[in-house]
């Protein structure tokens, strides 16, 4: 069991984890990623490397730790009105947002810290329940849809493998296509 998950929500443990993760937020604008450590955290998050080192064991899973919490979907996926549409405008924004510069530090900073997986688990949960609302609306307008799993395998796994191995020339047009190869012909 990770550290993490021994953790329970609300009271001191959510205020310290709130105030470092604002800590390491905003020293990375400041003085960069590189040059965080634990140390100059804890200060200016009013607590003692000691309680970080127990709380998250080292820099790199804090660091992990904070990737996801700034991987997790801040609003649900937009209804255009049809399944085609509304996935492939979720598709293009998992992309665009997983393939820019902070979103590529996220992942890796994601998977990096994570030595028993529930990071990348947690990561590829969000991608999942945001697909799911996307098939749920669908399904509640009669539509016929894949399930979860084979949008994930067709579509989001194609994207992240690219995004990390291979982003030269990774476009909304490579996003639109798996959407389609996923959909079939006739967009459903």
């Amino acid at each position: 069991m990770s550290r993490r998950q021994m953790v329970r929500p609300g009271g001191r443990s959510a205020r310290v984890q709130e105030s470092v993760h604002a800590a390491v937020r905003e020293l990375e604008a400041e003085v960069g990623r590189d040059a965080l450590t634990v140390p100059l955290i804890a200060r200016r998050a009013g607590v003692t490397p000691s309680t970080v080192y127990r709380r998250w064991g080292d820099l790199r899973e804090l660091l992990s730790d904070v990737a996801v919490e700034r991987l997790r979907p801040e609003t649900e996926p937009e209804e255009l009105g049809d399944l085609a549409a509304d996935l492939t405008a979720w598709a293009e924004l998992f992309l665009d947002e997983m393939a820019s510069p902070a979103g590529r530090a996220y992942v890796r900073d994601a998977l990096l810290g994570d030595p028993d997986g529930s990071n990348a688990g947690q990561c590829s949960a969000y991608a999942a329940e945001q697909i799911d609302v996307v098939l749920a609306r669908a399904t509640a307008r009669g539509e016929t849809v894949p399930d979860v799993e084979t949008v994930v395998d067709r579509v989001v796994a194609p994207l992240m493998y690219r995004i990390l191995f291979r982003p030269t020339g990774l476009d909304a047009a490579y996003a639109r296509r798996l959407v389609a190869g996923v959909l079939g012909p006739s967009g459903h």
